[in-house]
C-alpha cells in the first residue's frame, strides 16, 4: 500500500470498468478514498465489490448534468472531502452515424459529442464549482485520445469523436489557464487504442491489430492495457504534480510519432 494520494477523495466519471476501474483501483492502492461512477448498475454492483470499503460506487450517466454534482457530493458526505476528479466516461458515436465528414449524421455527430464532451464540461464544471466553494484548490484530468491531433484515416475515421477529444484538450487548456491562481491544476490524458470493452471492434479487426503492432511499437508492438494509464493518472493527482496543468500526456505506445509501417 502506498501514500501518495494519502487522504485524497477523488470521484471517477467512468469507473467502473475499463481505464476508470483499473485507475480507481490504482488510486486506492495509494491510499485515496474513490467515488466511481458507471452508467450500468450490474458493473457498478461488480466494481464496489473489487473496490471494497475505500470506494462508493454509484450508478449514473455521465451524459446527465447532475451526475457529478451527485458523486460531489457523496464524496463529501462519505468520505469528508472532495480533492480531485478523473473524467474517464466516453465512447465511439459509430454505431449511432458517426463517420467520415461527408458521412456523419446530424445524430451521430450530436450523439457523440454529448457523451464525450457535453458531459466532461458538466463534470469539469461540477468540480471547478465545488473547488472554488472549498477554496482549497484540486485537481482535474480529463481523457482525450491522441486522434483529436494525430488521426487514423483508414481505420479510425469517426470525426465526430476526434472533434470531441480535441474539444476536451481545449477546454482543460483554457480552465488551466483561467483556475491556476486558485490553485485548481487540469491536465489531459491521451491514449491510443487501449484493450477496453469500447474497442472491441478494433481488437477483433486482424489488419487494425496489424496496424497497431507498428503504429504503437513501444514494448514489443502491442496494444494499450488499461494499467498502462494508471501510473500517469495517480502522478497527475499527487502532489509530485503540483506544479504541471495545462499539459496534455500522450500515453500511446508511440502512436503519434510513428508512421504504422513496418
Amino acid at each position: 500500500m502506498g501514500s501518495r494520494l494519502k487522504n485524497r477523495v477523488i470521484v471517477v466519471i467512468g469507473g467502473t470498468s475499463g481505464i476508470g476501474l483499473v485507475a480507481a483501483e490504482a488510486m486506492i492502492a495509494e491510499g485515496a478514498k474513490v467515488v466511481a461512477v458507471g452508467k450500468e448498475r450490474a458493473t457498478s454492483l461488480k466494481a464496489q465489490k473489487l473496490l471494497g470499503k475505500a470506494a462508493k460506487v454509484i450508478t449514473s450517466d455521465a451524459i446527465d448534468p447532475d451526475t457529478a454534482v451527485k458523486a460531489i457530493r457523496v464524496a463529501l458526505k462519505l468520505f469528508g472531502g472532495f480533492h480531485g476528479l478523473y473524467h474517464v466516461a466516453g465512447g465511439s458515436g459509430r454505431c449511432m452515424g458517426d463517420g467520415p465528414l461527408h458521412e456523419c449524421t446530424d445524430t451521430g455527430w450530436a450523439y457523440t459529442l454529448g457523451l464525450n464532451l457535453d458531459s466532461v464540461f458538466y463534470s469539469n464544471r461540477a468540480a471547478v464549482l465545488q473547488f472554488l466553494k472549498q477554496g482549497s484548490g484540486g485537481a482535474v484530468v480529463n481523457l482525450a485520445s491522441v486522434l483529436a491531433w494525430s488521426p487514423s484515416p483508414k481505420f479510425f475515421s469517426t470525426h465526430a469523436y476526434a472533434t470531441a477529444k480535441a474539444g476536451i484538450v481545449g477546454l482543460t487548456k483554457a480552465s488551466a489557464a483561467y483556475y491556476a491562481a486558485q490553485n485548481i491544476r487540469f491536465n489531459v490524458l491521451a491514449p491510443g487504442l487501449v484493450a477496453t470493452p469500447m474497442s472491441e471492434r478494433a481488437q477483433t479487426n486482424d489488419a487494425i491489430m496489424k496496424f497497431i503492432q507498428a503504429k504503437q511499437p513501444l514494448d514489443g508492438g502491442r496494444i494499450g492495457q488499461p494499467k498502462d494509464l494508471s501510473a500517469a493518472a495517480v502522478f497527475l493527482f499527487s502532489d509530485e504534480a503540483k506544479f504541471i496543468t495545462g499539459q496534455t500526456l500522450a500515453v500511446d505506445g508511440g502512436w503519434e510519432v510513428s508512421e504504422g509501417q513496418r
